[in-house]
């Protein structure tokens, strides 16, 4: 497997779905990359992960975008939208069946709920029509761990990772496990910094780098944002939006979340200048190298 080599050009990149507005754990995240890139001369650029229809809310795109505008989170280039890029995927998705790679499904999901890790589905050996099946990938050569920037190396038992995998779904749905890595191979992201909620993910991901025949980037996973119950912060359960209008305050309490403290001359001054600070004080050893981590503020009556 070939891994993206120290002499590249930094480029990460933020990529949210539109299912709702920004909320705190979305902005630790957006704000994490956005340190990590600039604190290496980077490029930060963004992603609209809208290949989804169902999952998608109306406005919510350009709701973040101006929320990460109003936070000084701009980012380098246009934005792309995975809802523009089908013809992409479907040649990939091509180019993956060429190599014998993928084959047709038809079977429910209550049906893939019942398989073993182990287990192909009896679709696997019938050379299915594609019309009106979904399209999975053949898992071989898995891949049992990885390298994590922040967790250190990070290990799956063999018996946890599945055979199979969707990369396009009923309905000429693209799976987010093919769009994803096919967009970071195709913009050049040299790391890939997100939510420790997708480490999982990594595992799927690595197997179509390798498919790919492609550069693997490195990965960094911050810590999700939970309240003291231990429920994740998402936009599924209604976890409250940012506020636009509090901007200092929300970048202040997401630096402290990722181990930096600005001084309380700092805390008044221009949001310009808390980010500028912050890019020369990122060091990810200040970050806990968890998956999880409680914020105590989340769920008072002050919350973001």
């Amino acid at each position: 497997m070939k891994f993206v080599t120290s002499k590249d050009v930094y480029v990460g990149r933020f990529a949210p779905s539109p299912s709702g507005n920004l909320h705190f754990g979305s902005l630790v995240t957006a704000l994490g990359s956005y340190l990590r890139s600039k604190s290496q001369n980077g490029q930060w650029l963004l992603r609209i992960e809208d290949i989804d229809p169902t999952r998608q809310v109306s406005g919510a795109s350009d709701s973040i975008m101006r929320c990460l505008e109003a936070h000084h989170l701009f980012w380098d280039g246009e934005p792309v939208y995975q809802s523009s890029r089908s013809n992409l995927y479907n040649e990939k998705i091509q180019y993956l069946t060429a190599q014998g790679l993928t084959y047709s499904c038809q079977c429910t999901r209550l049906e893939l709920a019942s398989l073993q890790n182990e287990q192909l589905c009896h679709c696997a050996n019938q050379n299915l029509n594609v019309e009106n099946c979904s399209i999975r990938f053949r898992h071989h050569n898995t891949q049992q761990q990885f390298y994590d920037e922040l967790l250190g190396q990070v290990d799956f038992p063999k018996s946890d990772i599945p055979k199979q995998f969707a990369i396009r779904l009923k309905g000429n749905l693209f799976a987010y496990q093919l769009a994803v890595v096919v967009d970071d191979i195709q913009q050049g992201i040299t790391e890939v910094a997100r939510g420790a909620d997708l480490l999982n993910a990594t595992l799927f991901q690595l197997a179509l780098y390798q498919a790919f025949d492609s550069p693997v980037p490195k990965f960094l996973h911050f810590p999700v944002v939970v309240t003291k119950s231990g429920e994740k912060l998402s936009k599924q359960n209604h976890a409250r939006k940012i506020n636009p209008n509090d901007v200092r305050a929300n970048l202040i309490n997401a630096l402290e979340f990722l181990g930096l403290f600005p001084c309380k001359e700092l805390q008044q001054g221009s949001v310009q200048n808390i980010l500028n600070w912050a890019i020369c004080e990122w060091d990810l050893n200040k970050i806990p190298a968890k998956t999880e981590c409680i914020d105590n503020r989340i769920g008072q009556a002050d919350s973001i």
